[in-house]
């Protein structure tokens, strides 16, 4: 499945988000999860950001696409198609991330909208993004939580949090009262697309298993970047069959 239904969209704009289960097949993951933890090049760029409590949590981002696995998933149209339903029109690449939570050592992110961190780079909030779990999801590993519906606020000041940008805690403590938290428990292979309002964050991983997951991040093709030399530049997106994903996993593994 590609597009969305009425009710799937309706449900994400009142939302901020929208779950679909098994979007991604157990094969696609596993030739995902082989290839970015042998990955030498990942782990070499992999960024640490520090919680309030100094515990440090890992991710490794992209802004290029390459003949790969992990392009392959953002170009294909199980994500892009569903995006421009979503954002309203046509959609670019802004990144891609791996989010590398590792057992008892992955530290905690806190409550923030990625518009925050996105926001003097994008002069729309006609954004979003889709987390695809790689490892099984959980509370007990730190697995995201939202705020159901606070996209609905619109961007909220953000400032330093630990080393991470968090949104402003009076606020967010304010909102908390008046919206459900949602934990996002995931199997391998689901899709969690969320607005770039929604607020969100995850517990450290105090478990003996890991939570790795993929962020695939878009922006409307017409949202004017203050960053003109930098990320974030438009280029068309050229969308891959789905069947892309096992060609370049099968092709990665062998290498």
């Amino acid at each position: 499945m590609a597009r969305l239904s009425l009710a799937q969209i309706e449900q994400y704009q009142l939302n901020g988000y929208l779950f679909i289960e098994n979007y991604f097949s157990s094969e696609e993951m596993d030739l995902l999860l082989e290839i970015a933890r042998a990955d030498e090049q990942l782990a070499a760029d992999a960024i640490e950001r520090y919680d309030v409590e100094a515990r440090i949590s890992r991710l490794s981002l992209r802004t290029y696409l390459s003949d790969d696995i992990y392009s392959a998933l953002v170009r294909c149209k199980r994500l892009v198609e569903p995006m421009e339903q979503l954002i309203g029109g046509e959609v670019f690449h802004y990144h891609h991330k791996m989010m590398l939570k590792e057992p008892h050592v992955g530290g905690a992110w806190e409550w923030h909208q990625d518009y925050g961190y996105w926001y003097k780079n994008f002069l729309r909030a006609d954004m979003a993004s889709c987390m695809i779990a790689v490892d099984q999801a959980s509370k007990e590993n730190g697995c995201l939580q939202v705020l159901k519906g606070s996209h609905l606020f619109d961007r909220i000041e953000h400032g330093m949090r630990g080393n991470q940008t968090g949104a402003d805690p009076q606020r967010v403590d304010l909102i908390k009262q008046h919206l459900e938290t949602v934990y996002c428990e995931m199997e391998p292979g689901t899709a969690l697309f969320f607005h770039c309002n929604l607020l969100h964050r995850s517990d450290p991983n105090d478990s003996p298993l890991p939570r790795w997951s993929l962020i695939c991040c878009y922006s409307a093709a017409n949202n004017p970047t203050f960053n003109a030399d930098g990320a974030g530049q438009y280029e068309p997106l050229e969308i891959g069959d789905d069947d892309s994903i096992l060609k370049y996993g099968l092709d990665g593994v062998g290498d």
